[in-house]
């Protein structure tokens, strides 16, 4: 199941493609992220896309693969890019992130993943 999240406190349970638009649509200051995270009984660690959109009003693009080592970053100054990455991802679309350069980050977040309780 797709669980979609906003800074505003919105959470919209299996978010329809229209939903997430507008969810991307309305980002500003003061509701600057969406977070679309995949949660399914038996999927082990954290699957999702986010969006922030800065304050250079460029847009900051991550996604998790399951563990802090598979965690990419790119930015972007396209909403249309942004949004179609999006809703390619939630639909467990292949070419989803061929649009991109994308970036390694995980070692920021690797403590996350060796800090977990067993």
């Amino acid at each position: 199941m797709l669980i979609a999240t906003d800074e505003a406190g919105r959470v919209i349970k299996k978010p329809s493609k229209p939903a997430i638009g507008r969810m991307l649509a309305n980002l500003r200051r003061g509701n600057a992220h969406l977070v679309l995270e995949r949660v399914e009984e038996g999927l082990e660690g954290s699957w999702y896309v986010q969006v922030l959109l800065r304050d250079d009003n460029t847009y900051q693009l991550e996604f998790r693969d399951g563990v802090a080592a598979e965690h990419y970053q790119t930015r972007t100054v396209s909403q249309e890019k942004v949004l179609t990455a999006v809703l390619g991802w939630a639909v467990g679309k292949a070419d989803w992130k061929v649009d991109f350069m994308w970036n390694n980050i995980g070692s920021q977040f690797e403590a996350d993943d060796t800090q977990r309780p067993s």
